[in-house]
Formats: structure tokens, sequence, C-alpha cells
């Protein structure tokens, strides 16, 4: 998978009030990438992770995925790219917390309507080493523990290219480093492309590829 940012911009609000969040990017991630996108508190970061997941499209510029255009896409396709392509992990895990680890891991399957979801969900989390933890839930996990489940339910259909936003930054030192030792053995085993936006240079420095941005532009 190959997600390319041509002069892609992206503003917010109208008239006066209207904002550039992200000015003139040119941006590729593609499978096999380990890319840290650096930038302080509303630098831009999370705004261009969002249009790399598709998650938002540009005010200016082209978004291409494996070189085709999304900017006239219909919403039921960027969708189906969003789920088949990209897993997501998030700082606040998003965890339902009347649901098991399995059973948080298996509902974005259930309702993409994947077959023999329970055993991809099951896989994923043993993946992440939490085979012992399927049905436990959020409240009776760590804070590492949550985000592997998190990780797994990214994992769980086999995405091309994993999107992880401040994935260490709720985590202590000693644990946001297990969290990030098992993103890039799973970009080196599998060649699981990973995008991941931190503060931290002393995360970033573990990437193959940093990207530093500021003020929504992106320092050559």
């Amino acid at each position: 998978m190959n997600i390319k940012l041509n002069a892609v911009s992206k503003a917010y609000g109208q008239g006066g009030a209207q904002f550039w969040a992200l000015q003139d990017a040119n941006v590729t991630a593609a499978s096999g990438d380990f890319i840290a996108i650096v930038g302080p508190s509303g630098s831009g970061k999370s705004t261009l992770l969002h249009i790399l997941g598709c998650l938002d499209k540009p005010t200016t510029g082209e978004v291409t995925v494996d070189g085709q255009s999304i900017s006239n896409l219909p919403d039921r396709q960027m969708s189906r790219i969003r789920r088949d392509q990209i897993g997501f992990v998030f700082q606040q895990y998003f965890l339902n917390q009347s649901m098991t680890a399995l059973q948080n891991v298996l509902l974005p399957l259930q309702l993409a309507g994947v077959r023999e979801g329970k055993k991809k969900a099951a896989a994923a989390l043993n993946t992440v080493g939490l085979e012992s933890k399927l049905d436990s839930y959020p409240a009776e996990l760590s804070g590492g523990e949550q985000q592997r489940v998190a990780i797994a339910r990214a994992l769980a259909n086999d995405p091309d290219i994993v999107l992880a936003d401040e994935p260490t930054g709720s985590l202590d030192s000693k644990t946001g480093k297990t969290v990030l030792d098992m993103l890039i053995a799973l970009n080196e085993d599998s060649a699981l492309g990973v995008v991941m936006v931190t503060h931290d240079e002393a995360v970033a420095e573990r990437a193959h590829e940093k990207i530093h941005i500021l003020d929504g532009r992106i320092n050559e």
C-alpha cells in the first residue's frame, strides 16, 4: 500500500476565523515504512495523520492511495480503504468498558462482516502477548495492556499500514518502551507500515524516518 500527499493543505473555520492546520505537505507512507511525525501540540501532527488515514480530505492538494486520487471517492469506498487497509491506534485507547479484550477486538470485525472474526481477534491478541487476557475487561488491565488491546484491534483485519497517534503518550517510560518495541517488531517481522505521531524525540529516534512539523508546515 502507498499513500501519497501532494501539496496538501487543510483549513478549518471560515472567513476571519479560518486557520490553516496544514500547509503544502508532501508525504509518502507505504507498507514496510516506519515513520515518526514529530512536533509540539498544535503543530498539525494529528491533522496530517487523519489525512493520511483517509479520515479527512484536504482543502487543497491531492491524496492518492495506490496511485488513485481519493478526491472524488464516495464515502463507502473511503470506508472500505480504512476498514481493509489501515489500522488506527489512539492515545486514549477507546475501549468499550463493558466488553472483554476479545470482544473489543472482535467488534469492528463483526461490523465489517469478517468471517471467522473471533479466531482473527484471538490471533491478534496473541500477537501482542495478551493470549491470557482474552476475557479480561479494560478495568482489569494496566494502561500498557489496554494499549496493546488497542493495537490488536488495529491489527485484527491485517492492515497494510497502522497509524498511531501518540501511542506511548499516556504511558510510563518502561511501558511506553514495551509498546514501542512491539510496533517496531511488527514492522520488522511482517513489513507492516507504521506511521506514528509523537512529541517525544527519543521515541522518534527509533523510527526509520522522521517528519518534523511546526505551525502546519513540514520542515524539509
